[in-house]
């Protein structure tokens, strides 16, 4: 019987494997660890805000109202929490990308407001912010393109026979992605370049 029972499981694992369910799994798995990473970027971003925002404050106290965007983006953005669980839901993954986004705007507008201030951007905590950003925003870019190449590649497996009849059985579906608008829009970080600041190419 234990024998009748151990062909039965060897049976079913080889039909599994043969008909792509690894292969799910492994794009699925691949696709949480890429979003993690994006999530680590962004908050390595968010958490550069305060101190950027208080070190122009210094300098440039009656930027009032840019300032408050900055921090009122930066309050959005931790409010907007994406799992990897919830990533199956576009509309979640819109509102988390629009809030994202008004965060890489309003830094901009603070960028352009610096070039105002030459001591501003003399100061050396300043300096050491505007390389910590410059990296940050190129290691998100970094993350969103592997994202999107794993959610790509996910998807194919889904819609490709005879893994589709597999992703079906287990009820596994096609993946958002960022939209066609959107990955031009993240294709290149935004130009961080404190010493002559420009906005992000459309």
């Amino acid at each position: 019987m234990r024998r009748i029972f151990l062909m039965l499981l060897f049976g079913a694992v080889t039909m599994l494997s043969g008909c792509g369910y690894n292969s799910l799994q492994s794009g699925d798995e691949q696709i949480k660890a890429s979003w993690s990473e994006v999530v680590n970027q962004y908050q390595r971003r968010a958490d550069l805000v305060p101190n950027l925002v208080n070190t122009v404050k210094g300098y440039a106290a009656h930027e009032q109202q840019v300032l408050t965007q900055v921090t009122e983006a930066r309050s959005r953005v931790g409010a907007v929490q994406l799992t990897p669980e919830a990533l199956n839901d576009p509309a979640a993954l819109a509102k988390f990308q629009a809030a994202q986004s008004q965060l890489t705007s309003a830094l901009s507008r603070l960028l352009v407001v610096s070039e105002n201030y030459p001591q501003l951007k003399a100061d050396t905590g300043f300096r050491d912010l505007q390389a910590q950003l410059e990296g940050t925003e190129n290691r998100i870019t970094v993350a969103r393109n592997r994202y999107i190449k794993a959610v790509q590649d996910y998807n194919v497996t889904v819609r490709s026979f005879p893994t589709n009849l597999t992703a079906m059985a287990f009820g596994m579906q096609l993946k958002p992605n960022f939209t066609v608008e959107n990955e031009k829009a993240i294709s290149n970080a935004p130009t961080v370049d404190f010493g002559n600041a420009k906005q992000p190419a459309k």
